[in-house]
């Protein structure tokens, strides 16, 4: 929710795609700067400790932007402040939470396990977009950010019920900027062809499809819609994610892990193309739905092989690294899409990134054809 009406605010301030590209710069310097030293922090310290901690930040980022939206005393420079201090805290949530995973499923419930999480993750991501653009159009642009942060109270009581969770811990008093623990993390991804295939196309096929701070535009200027119209768009890739998940967590069993990763990303590239080129509400609504569909089946697959391919002492500084490609990716798109539609329309944009995607999964497999014979990932660790 959060999110989205921050897209929507910052088109309210200007009608300028480039502002709406700014947000993905903020979001992921911090990434760039504070990730290796968050999945460092991952293997050495409590990892559920750290995901509350960074949980508690994120409340106060959401109500600050209440605070100052209420007093009418917000300002562009106040959004990207914010979202730079929430991406930090992310920094350091993601690794954690990410490597929490495996330390609470067997390895041959880890696919389901995931499917599970990216459904729990999809349906807030369906409810709160929806939610959020009816919320703006009848309360106003601060009660998303004020429900947000009262939201936070749900998590860190869940967090808080969790217990105690045992895992393998780095045991050194090298401080957290500890560059031969770093290395040893980028050592492992470098040697590891699956992790790092998987990494590069996964940052390629977002970096080129992101278009998601362009749904403002494409909203209130290509489809000629309003907030409510504008929510469901928000929600559609959600949508489409949980019914992917839901198939993919009742399969007994994922085979063909490698094919299925590859072909994921080939239908997240023609349906980004599909949204570009649609000029009514129905056909964008559906392309957005199949994004969110091919998207988490490669989030899925992604995740199964990079965690099950990972030992447990080096999760967090993997996770890390993948958070600098995860992140990246998109946010560094956003920035692009903003750049690109500024020169040349929203339109083009989006469909010159969803060609761009297919074309960045045609030189993964040329480099690492390997890809296409991973059957079960679990196999070869054992699971």
């Amino acid at each position: 929710m959060q999110l989205w009406a921050l897209f929507w605010h910052v088109r309210t301030l200007t009608p300028l795609p480039i502002a709406l590209g700014g947000i993905g710069l903020v979001r992921i310097l911090p990434v760039i700067f504070f990730s290796l030293i968050g999945g460092v922090a991952a293997d050495r310290y409590n990892r559920r400790k750290i995901f509350f901690l960074a949980q508690c930040v994120l409340t106060f980022v959401a109500a600050m932007l209440a605070w100052l939206t209420f007093r009418h005393s917000i300002s562009l420079w106040h959004i990207y402040a914010l979202t730079a201090l929430q991406a930090t805290a992310s920094a350091f949530d993601i690794p954690a939470r990410q490597a929490l995973v495996p330390n609470l499923v067997p390895a041959k419930d880890l696919p389901n396990a995931f499917s599970l999480s990216s459904i729990a993750f999809q349906v807030g991501a369906i409810v709160g977009p929806a939610l959020g653009g009816w919320t703006i159009a009848v309360w106003g642009q601060a009660y998303p950010y004020l429900i947000n942060a009262i939201s936070y109270g749900a998590v860190l009581f869940a967090i808080w019920r969790m217990g105690p969770v045992p895992q393998q811990r780095i045991q050194t008093r090298r401080p957290l900027w500890d560059w031969q623990a770093i290395r040893e993390g980028w050592a492992f991804i470098l040697g590891q062809p699956l992790i790092l295939a998987s990494m590069l196309l996964d940052f390629f096929a977002t970096f080129f499809s992101s278009a998601n701070t362009l749904m403002p535009i494409v909203a209130r200027d290509v489809l000629g819609v309003g907030e409510i119209e504008y929510g469901w768009l928000s929600s559609a890739q959600a949508i489409g994610a949980v019914l992917a998940g839901l198939v993919v967590s009742q399969l007994g069993e994922v085979r063909r892990q490698g094919p299925l990763f590859l072909l994921s990303v080939i239908c997240f590239g023609l349906a980004t193309i599909l949204f570009g080129v649609a000029r009514v509400f129905w056909l964008a609504m559906l392309a957005l739905i199949l994004v969110g569909a091919a998207d988490a089946v490669s989030t899925i697959i992604r995740n199964t092989i990079r965690q099950l391919l990972t030992p447990d002492h080096l999760r967090g500084r993997m996770v890390s690294v993948n958070q600098i490609f995860f992140l990246g990716g998109p946010q560094l798109g956003e920035v692009e899409a903003g750049v690109v539609a500024q020169l040349f329309g929203a339109p083009f944009a989006i469909v010159s990134g969803g060609i761009g995607c297919l074309l960045a999964v045609a030189w993964v497999v040329r480099r690492w054809p390997l890809l296409w014979s991973v059957d079960r990932v679990e196999q070869a660790t054992g699971g």
